[in-house]
């Protein structure tokens, strides 16, 4: 018997895909400890209520799949009907599509840090410009709390009509 030691064969890709996973992993868990703690209260209620989901509909296909008959061939050419069917390990097949669903999943769960990100930043800088025009102006920022100063705003001057009374 051959075994097949090459480094482009089966054993190799499983253990790319392992370090793979496992950067993905370290990755992902960065970044959760830098989000703000609402945004991953939101992502712990959402993970429990997918995972409670999913639990049911796993329930409800182990249910259906027992009161179900499947007509399966024999070699003679007849036919038996059997209940249910033998929960069979996962193959490599499905673990594929099960691991190919959750790349959406990543998708958006980057998508709303990158958004919240940019809220951040963007809020920042609209802060940082008033501060800059606040800064430097001629008037300083305590006149703006002065009530002198909003009587100042209402008078009239040359050419300019008054601003309306609050």
């Amino acid at each position: 018997m051959i075994h097949d030691h090459t480094p482009n064969g089966p054993h190799q890709a499983d253990v790319l895909e392992a370090r793979f996973g496992l950067r993905v992993t370290h990755l992902l868990h960065e970044g959760a400890q830098e989000l703000p703690h609402d945004v991953s209260e939101r992502l712990r209620v959402a993970r429990l209520q997918a995972v409670e989901r999913a639990r049911q509909r796993l329930a409800q296909t182990r249910r259906s799949s027992a009161q179900e008959s499947h007509v399966v061939s024999l070699g003679n050419g007849t036919a038996a009907l059997s209940h249910g069917a033998p929960h069979l390990p996962m193959d490599q097949e499905s673990w594929w599509t099960w691991a190919g669903s959750l790349v959406p999943l990543l998708a958006l769960l980057l998508g709303l840090m990158t958004v919240s990100v940019m809220l951040d930043e963007e809020d920042v800088q609209a802060a940082a410009q008033v501060d800059v025009e606040l800064l430097s102006d001629d008037l300083p920022p305590a006149a703006y709390s002065d009530p002198g100063f909003t009587e100042f705003l209402q008078t009239p001057t040359e050419g300019t009509p008054a601003l309306p009374r609050p």
